[in-house]
């Protein structure tokens, strides 16, 4: 990927990138990687501007998969859900679209835009609306901005559309999160309509070069047998939080989610275990010990699971008995940790009875 495209070669980077920042959500980056290559292959390079080279006036539309991450592993979108998510959009508001932009950083979520932008012919901005991934619509920058979520589109691959008005953000949450379940538990939605200016203001600028950045971090650091782990957790300033194995998980779709709690334990089979829960992403990472439970990191932090060997990120969906994992903490956009971010995605929102907790590096590190 140079400064100004991104290219059939650059997908592969920018997947492995974004499942990092994706906290375990964002969708399963191998499928988005297949789907966005082939669209690359037959339509060419996406021009790629930054946030600050957009002009005031640009029509920036973003663009996402709507559901559980496990459901779309086995039920694929069309490449023609996302263009018509964004003409659907287009022509209710009655705008020309001039850019795409990634809704989140993750997993498919990073190169769904990629597909679109070829298919519409159009610029993808580096820049998303969080700077990782968060299991809920409403759970973006524009949020704390002030900025509506609808009108939004919703399609789905067998040609259905539709456009939602509601009142705040979190009721577009929920009858989209209804319509995304009818529609089989994944969707294509595009909402958050922003101009050029209001864009630089309310998203997380250069996230597409992060994700390759990543990418190449990790394939580098494999070429040269050192750690990609160490890799990682340098480029995104974490910090290594435990070292094991999973030794189980218990997994659910409910309410349009994937829900459910994994568990990795010592290489050696004694110590304290680590104890995921996750929502789509991972919300919380804790240490089980005989006195009890300390939380190691939690959102709006990033929570990074990562093979042990190969430093190839892991989803949710993903998650396996027997798998040798890293576990990582990595620091979110500081706007997350304000008041109004901490109430919107901190732990409380999810039912934890805990403040957030910092993905600090001078914390201790701990390995199973």
């Amino acid at each position: 990927m140079t400064e100004d495209e991104v290219t059939e070669d650059d997908v592969e980077l920018i997947a492995k990138g974004a499942a990092v920042l994706g906290a375990g959500g964002g969708g399963d980056p191998y499928i988005g990687m297949l789907m966005a290559q082939q669209t690359l292959r037959a339509r060419g390079p996406v021009p790629l501007v930054h946030p600050r080279d957009l002009s005031d006036d640009a029509v920036v539309f973003p663009v996402a998969m709507m559901g559980a991450p496990t459901v779309m592993v086995e039920k694929l979108p069309t490449t023609e859900q996302f263009a018509e998510a964004i003409t659907a959009l287009s022509r209710y508001v009655g705008k020309r679209v001039t850019h795409v932009a990634c809704a989140e950083a993750g997993g498919i979520n990073s190169t769904i835009p990629v597909i679109a932008a070829a298919e519409l012919g159009l610029p993808l901005v580096d820049g998303d609306l969080m700077g990782r991934a968060f299991p809920e619509l409403q759970m973006v920058l524009p949020t704390l901005a002030g900025i509506a979520g609808t009108p939004m589109s919703i399609a789905d691959e067998k040609g259905n559309t539709g456009i939602l008005s509601s009142v705040d953000n979190p009721w577009s949450e929920r009858m989209a999160r209804a319509l995304t379940i009818e529609m089989g538990c994944s969707a294509i939605i595009s909402n958050f309509v922003m101009d050029g200016a209001t864009f630089r203001a309310a998203s997380v600028p250069g996230t597409l070069g992060v994700c390759r950045q990543l990418g190449r971090a990790i394939v580098q650091a494999r070429s040269a047998h050192r750690s990609a782990v160490d890799a990682v957790v340098d480029v995104l300033n974490g910090r290594l939080v435990y070292t094991g194995k999973v030794t189980d998980v218990a997994r659910r779709t409910a309410t349009g989610f994937a829900r459910g709690t994994a568990t990795v334990a010592p290489l050696t089979g004694q110590g304290d275990t680590l104890t995921l829960e996750f929502q789509n992403e991972h919300l919380l990472a804790a240490r089980q010990h005989s006195g009890g439970q300390h939380i190691e990191v939690s959102t709006p932090d990033l929570i990074i699971v990562l093979d042990a060997e190969t430093g190839d990120p892991i989803t949710t969906e993903a998650l396996r008995f027997g798998q040798r994992v890293s576990v990582l903490g990595a620091p979110c956009d500081e706007r997350w940790h304000t008041e109004a971010g901490v109430a919107l995605v901190g732990p409380r929102y999810f039912g934890y009875d805990s403040d957030p907790v910092r993905a600090v590096r001078q914390q201790q590190e701990m390995v199973g």
